[in-house]
């Protein structure tokens, strides 16, 4: 039996766990490559192996967005595989051995969103901005993490922002947040200014800004959550692929990890294509994905805005159930 089922969980555990019988069937669709395949191969694909073996295999300009989570500089375990820490100028050098194999899958308006913590973030900058135009840095709170006794406690993270040249897509209207209007101000006239009430609360909508607060990493109590040590909620994803693809777009992720970026790019309508060494996160991606061709909840996303963190119990007001199946959020909304 694999480790992840071994483990004892709490009864109202909803974390994603795997039996054997789960691996034996997932692991079917997994795909390896040996020599150059189309795009019709790979298309909507989980592709187990090493990232550059695949890598070679890829066919030239299929991909619209990439999102890429890689190993951060650090000790870190994968199931059966992990990552050591290096020296910064070497943790580069490998960085920058796949971001030069991918520039010749990208289509011309290709955008790029790389992740790191404040380690690596250094690094990342110097190789990105070798191939890419750096559009932004955003940076998200991370709620995970232990507090230390003589240092701030680290709960941030970095996605660079990228494209290939200044000809790409931004759609700024997709990824607008809902937040509560602390200072409801009323014109002359007595009407709300820059805010509404439609019985839910008092909210305005508002522009991204490139500092994410209302983000909540997985935990064991929301269905999205697996044994994936470093796994990205999918609302991140989300506000990604909206924001930097449109419908049909082809979505890679060279370090697929348990697939939320696969899973979100198929519950926004986009195609996509994952690659991770690992067969155990590869049939947890596969997985998720079969949940999602049911299910295409995002939590905190709804209505075509991202709802600002615990604000989404305002919708279960009234309506209760029914506004929650429109919004796509069956979950408690402290876990927004």
């Amino acid at each position: 039996m694999n480790e992840i089922s071994q483990k004892q969980r709490a009864p109202r555990n909803r974390t994603m766990t795997l039996s054997d019988e789960d691996i034996s069937m997932l692991k079917q669709r997994l795909i390896k490559l040996d020599k150059p395949a189309s795009l019709n191969e790979i298309e909507n694909k989980t592709i187990h192996q090493n990232i550059f073996e695949a890598l070679e295999h890829l066919p030239d300009k299929f991909v619209d967005l990439v999102f890429v989570d890689p190993p951060y500089n650090l000790n870190k375990t994968f199931n059966l595989t992990s990552f050591k820490a290096m020296e910064s100028e070497k943790y580069e050098e490998w960085l920058d051995s796949w971001v030069q194999k991918i520039i010749r899958l990208l289509k011309p308006h290709a955008s790029i969103y790389i992740c790191g913590d404040w380690k690596s973030s250094g690094a990342i900058l110097n190789v990105a901005k070798k191939y890419f135009q750096i559009q932004n840095r955003i940076t998200f709170e991370r709620e995970k993490g232990r507090g230390a006794k003589s240092n701030w406690k680290n709960c941030s993270e970095d996605i660079w922002f990228c494209t290939l040249s200044d000809d790409y897509h931004f759609d700024v209207e997709a990824v607008k947040m809902k937040r509560k209007v602390i200072a409801p101000y009323k014109d002359e006239n007595g009407k709300p200014k820059d805010w509404e009430d439609n019985g839910d609360g008092k909210y305005r909508i508002t522009h991204p800004s490139n500092v994410w607060t209302d983000i909540a990493i997985p935990f064991w109590s929301m269905p999205e959550n697996t044994d994936h040590p470093t796994q990205k909620p999918e609302k991140l994803v989300a506000k990604i692929i909206l924001a930097s693809s449109r419908p049909n777009d082809v979505v890679f992720d060279p370090f697929l990890g348990s697939g939320t970026t696969s899973v979100v790019a198929h519950k926004l309508g986009r195609k996509y294509v994952g690659i991770d060494i690992d067969e155990l996160y590869c049939c947890l991606a596969e997985k998720r994905l079969e949940n999602a061709r049911q299910n295409k909840i995002i939590q905190g996303y709804s209505d075509g805005v991202f709802w600002e963190r615990n604000t989404l119990n305002e919708q279960m007001n009234g309506n209760g159930k029914k506004d929650q199946e429109k919004s796509g959020n069956l979950f408690n909304s402290k876990l927004l």
